[in-house]
């Protein structure tokens, strides 16, 4: 499923197979993640992507060839030599390739991946309920560090990241308030359903006050929201890739020692430490499962907030 401008539904195409390069791996896709930055990519919120681009960073599959599962995340590779990877920042890097954005990803049958960014999956996964672990689950990770270790946990966006996230900070003995669209029942009962102490509207007040809070969701109004709800020294971490402006608030909101910070992509390391969590403790995903010629119908899904926890493109 190829995308050939911004704004345009993804057309179905048949392609060459992907040559593999030095260091690379050939990877037959059996099922692949659908994720919000996906949704970004395809609306032009994101700019300059690879056109003509095959979507998708949540990739399971098999490397050509063998029995050996992979999985392929977001960040495809870095460069090695920046400052920021030089600092083992490498989710910083400065010419970094980002899989499904400045190269082809797994919204297709095959997909050429470095072997040296690809993730070793839990086994206990299947395909499709390994795919959210590589977005989702990981960012969420990478934003649950960020997040301190504080008590109470605010999650403002339940969507894909937070089921996953929930659940880490429920094993790790935190209390989580899921903060949802207004309305949306399923979302809300699926967070008390994974451990949530609270699950309701982001317009309503927060029932304690948060240690720490991260948004998922895309409304840079959340922010505020996020603020006024935190106790003294919280963080808020804006985990996603593209938000929308964050109006202006109050210093007070700020003071105290709260911090707002941003999560940008990720590291290996972060992927073998969750990889390493996710086939530990109890953590399940919950996924809807659409044929890979049926992207559209799931971006659409995800973007009208039809879709409770993650969607996965079934590519065999």
């Amino acid at each position: 499923m190829v995308l050939t401008a911004p704004g345009r539904p993804l057309e179905p195409a048949e392609l060459p197979d992907p040559v593999p390069g030095p260091g690379e791996l050939l990877v037959r896709v059996a099922a692949c993640g659908i994720c919000r930055t996906d949704l970004h990519i395809v609306d032009g919120e994101l700019h300059e992507p690879k056109l003509p681009l095959v979507p998708g960073h949540q990739i399971v599959g098999s490397v050509a060839g063998t029995e050996r599962r992979v999985g392929v995340p977001w960040l495809g590779r870095a460069c090695g030599e920046c400052r920021y990877c030089r600092s083992e920042r490498e989710n910083l890097c400065d010419r970094p390739v980002f899989t499904g954005y400045t190269r082809d990803g797994g919204y297709a049958e095959m997909a050429v991946a470095d072997e040296s960014y690809v993730l070793d999956l839990p086994a206990r996964f299947g395909d499709a309920e390994a795919a959210p672990l590589l977005c989702a689950g990981l960012i969420g990770y990478r934003s649950l560090r960020l997040a301190g270790d504080g008590e109470r946990l605010g999650l403002y966006g339940f969507g894909a990241a937070a089921h996953i996230v929930c659940q880490v900070a429920r094993a790790e003995g935190r209390r989580v308030f899921a903060f949802t669209r207004p309305g949306d029942a399923a979302a809300q009962g699926l967070a008390r359903e994974l451990g949530a102490d609270w699950a309701g509207g982001s317009s309503e007040p927060a029932p304690d006050e948060l240690d720490a809070a991260i948004i998922f969701a895309p409304a840079g109004e959340l922010v505020p929201a996020a603020l006024r709800a935190s106790a003294k020294g919280a963080t808020v971490v804006c985990a996603g890739i593209h938000m929308s402006d964050i109006p202006a608030f109050p210093y007070e909101l700020l003071w105290n020692e709260r911090s707002v910070c941003s999560v940008a992509n990720l590291t290996r390391r972060d992927g073998e430490e969750f990889m390493e969590v996710a086939g530990r403790i109890p953590l399940r995903t919950e996924v809807t499962v659409y044929p890979l010629e049926a992207a559209n119908e799931a971006l659409d899904d995800l973007r009208s907030g039809r879709l409770t926890g993650a969607g996965v493109l079934s590519c065999t």
